[in-house]
C-alpha cells in the first residue's frame, strides 16, 4: 500500500511537470511571437525546434523535475526511476552537442549512483538497525566533498582544454570554469543523495547558479529560463529537506550553531 502511494506520487508529479513545461514553453512561444511579430526582430528564437539535442533535452528536462519533486520526499525512491530516464536522455543530449565528458557521466556514473539509491532508500533501516533520516554531512565529510568538488572543477577544466576545445588554459577561462563546475556540483548532489545527506541540495543549488551563469555568457535564453526554473526547483527541494531534518542530524551546522 505504502510503495502504491508513493508510485501515485511520482505520476502527480509527472503531471504537475508536464503542466509546469507546457505553461512555460506557451510563454517562452508568446515572448518569441512578440519579438518577431511586433518588435521585427527577424528570426529570433527562444524555441529551437530544429536543434535535435534541445528536442531531446525537453522530455529530460520534464522528467527532471518529476524527479526533483518526488525526491523533495526524503520517503520516495521512485522518484529515481524517473531520475534514469533523465540521465539516459541527458546522456544523449550531451552526445548531440559533443559534450562527451558530460555524457559518460550521465551513462556511467549518474545511472548507477540512481540505482544505488533506489536500493539505498528503498530499505526500510540502515546497516545497523538506525532510521534512515536526512542528515547533514559531519565535519570530515563536508571538507572532503567541498575539496572534491574543486578537485572535479579543475580536473574537467584541464580535460576540456586539452581533449575536447583543444585550446589554451587561459582560453574561455569563465565558461570552462562554470562547465566543471556543473559536472562537478551534479556529481557530489548525486552522490550523497544515494545517502540521504541534506547536503546534497546545497550543490544541486550551486548547479543551477553555475548553469545561470555558462548560458548567460552563451547568450542561450532558453537555457537561462531552464536553469532559474531549475533553482526555483531545487531550492523548495532543498527547503522541504531541511525541514525534514532533525536538529541531532545537523552535523557540520550543528557545531556552527553551537560556537555561535
Amino acid at each position: 500500500m505504502q510503495d502504491t502511494s508513493l508510485w501515485r506520487a511520482l505520476g502527480r508529479n509527472t503531471l504537475i511537470s508536464i503542466a509546469l513545461f507546457g505553461a512555460l514553453l506557451g510563454l517562452l512561444w508568446l515572448v518569441e511571437w512578440f519579438l518577431n511579430s511586433q518588435l521585427s526582430i527577424v528570426n529570433y528564437q527562444l524555441l529551437k525546434w530544429h536543434d535535435p539535442a534541445w528536442l531531446v533535452g525537453i522530455p529530460a528536462s520534464v522528467i527532471g523535475v518529476a524527479y526533483i519533486l518526488t525526491v523533495r520526499d526524503p520517503q520516495n525512491y521512485t522518484g529515481f526511476y524517473a531520475g534514469i530516464i533523465m540521465s539516459a536522455l541527458l546522456g544523449v543530449q550531451f552526445i548531440l552537442q559533443g559534450a562527451y565528458d558530460s555524457a559518460f557521466l550521465y551513462f556511467f556514473v549518474f545511472i548507477p549512483f540512481q540505482l544505488m539509491s533506489i536500493y539505498k532508500w528503498s530499505r526500510k533501516k540502515e546497516d545497523g538497525g538506525a532510521s534512515f533520516e536526512p542528515k547533514f554531512l559531519d565535519t570530515p565529510r563536508l571538507i572532503l566533498s567541498v575539496a572534491l568538488l574543486f578537485f572535479i572543477t579543475a580536473g574537467d577544466y584541464v580535460l576540456s582544454t586539452f581533449a575536447l576545445r583543444h585550446d589554451a588554459l587561459s582560453d574561455a577561462i569563465v565558461v570552462k570554469l562554470l562547465n566543471g563546475l556543473l559536472i562537478s556540483s551534479s556529481f557530489l548532489a548525486n552522490y550523497w543523495l544515494i545517502y540521504r545527506k541534506t547536503d546534497s541540495w546545497i550543490y544541486w543549488f550551486i548547479y543551477s547558479i553555475a548553469g545561470i551563469g555558462l548560458f548567460i555568457i552563451l547568450g542561450n535564453a532558453f537555457s537561462i529560463v531552464l536553469f532559474t526554473f531549475f533553482l526555483v526547483i531545487n531550492g523548495a527541494a532543498g527547503i522541504a529537506w531541511i525541514k525534514a531534518t532533525k536538529p541531532e542530524n545537523y552535523g557540520w551546522l550543528k557545531k556552527i550553531a553551537i560556537r555561535k
